[in-house]
């Protein structure tokens, strides 16, 4: 599995939770997209990815996998989402997708969602991020078009949730979301 990180970068609970998956038996991947800058703020994240560019961010997503081989799991939490999201739809080889905290519509790379590959979303309900931006709008087409594709709600409103060295972290909710992800990824 690789597994791409939100906008405050490769966190310590990013990786805390990459260790999960490791203990249940699973090799994964974290690439740092932001080359070891992390952020205290959601704000201060959004203003480096901006920077940066989102496609540029994107894009380094694509180049950390092309150097793995192409059956993986692509995972990733809140901005982590796009280049997972990217190549679990148009990288062949793709074995599932575990897409934490976002969701795009899959028109956004190039058309419909791939019917081999399953796909799991976790959101929260209250979430601002997932739930008023319309992240569990194309979370839901997506669920009801793809024979393969599970929605997994939480309750709460915090965003980034899976992070487990922020004040959001819930980890009621990400032992939850880990359990059943689990059966996915194997």
């Amino acid at each position: 599995m690789i597994l791409f990180h939100h906008v405050l970068g490769l966190t310590t609970g990013v990786t805390e939770l990459a260790d999960r998956f490791r203990a249940a038996g699973h090799t994964v991947h974290t690439p740092d997209l932001f080359d070891g800058h992390t952020f205290e703020s959601l704000d201060d994240g959004i203003a480096h990815a901006q920077a940066v560019g989102f496609g540029e961010i994107v894009s380094r997503g694509v180049d950390a996998a092309e150097r793995l081989p192409a059956e993986l799991v692509y995972a990733g939490i809140s901005a982590g989402v796009m280049p997972a999201q990217r190549l679990a739809q148009t990288r062949p080889g793709a074995r599932a997708a575990l897409l934490l905290e976002a969701c795009v519509p899959p028109g956004e790379f190039g058309g419909a969602w791939p019917d081999e590959v399953p796909v799991q979303i976790h959101g929260r309900k209250g979430d601002p991020f997932f739930a008023d931006e319309g992240d569990v709008d194309a979370a839901r087409a997506l669920a009801e078009d793809v024979s393969r594709a599970e929605l997994f709600l939480y309750p709460g409103d915090q965003h980034l949730f899976t992070d487990s060295s922020l004040p959001s972290y819930d980890e009621a909710a990400v032992r939850l979301l880990v359990q059943r992800a689990l059966p996915l990824l194997g």
